[in-house]
């Protein structure tokens, strides 16, 4: 090698040897990222977008703020996907009116656990009321229905199973204990010949 100017600098190549990662044969790859997605129900779908949406708005410093539009949006889509179970597309939307429908949805599920917990309370105060009927009948009605609230469960089995951790010197402890036990309660037999006579009837 000759002597380089000053301002060149020898240049090196390594080979490397090219690792190829390994590849199950016969399975087909799927066309698109979307198809490698798992199926998501509607309100999976609302809410992935909208966890997204507020993450991408924390990075970039802007906060999410819908104006009365899509609001009137979110609330429009919301009551179509409660009537009538429509899967609607949420790509065409803003995310200021995804971001506010997700809301609303979290809001109305909150709201009908809380109706039901009204109408499990109400339910069974009318059943407790009923237990002090006259009538026997009534009364064993209501107590065997109170006794399957949820919560209540007087009739439900229950099934306890103890997990005990032991080191492999304590089960072999155990085990040879158990051993001598069975050694102890064993019973000796003693073998009899029995000699079968000739019966005199058959002569």
């Amino acid at each position: 090698m000759g002597l380089l100017p000053p301002f060149q600098k020898p240049c090196y190549i390594y080979m490397m040897d090219a690792y190829t990662p390994e590849i199950d044969h016969n399975v087909p790859l799927p066309a698109s990222a979307r198809e490698a997605y798992p199926d998501l129900s509607p309100r999976e779908e609302l809410e992935m977008r909208a966890r997204t949406i507020k993450m991408l708005a924390d990075l970039a410093g802007h906060p999410l703020e819908p104006d009365e539009g899509d609001r009137n949006e979110a609330i429009q889509i919301a009551t179509d996907m409660v009537k009538g179970g429509v899967s609607p597309n949420f790509a065409i939307y803003p995310n200021e009116t995804v971001a506010y429908l997700a809301g609303l949805v979290a809001q109305y599920d909150t709201q009908v656990v809380r109706e039901l917990a009204d109408l499990k309370r109400f339910v069974v105060n009318k059943l407790v009321e009923e237990t002090g009927h006259p009538d026997a009948k009534i009364r064993i009605a209501a107590i065997k229905a109170l006794g399957e609230v949820d919560g209540v469960d007087a009739f439900k089995k229950r099934t306890e199973v103890t997990v005990k951790h032991q080191s492999i010197e304590e089960v072999e402890r155990e085990l040879l204990a158990t051993l001598a036990k069975l050694e102890g309660n064993t019973v000796d037999v003693k073998m009899v010949e029995v000699i079968e006579k000739d019966d005199p009837t058959d002569s």
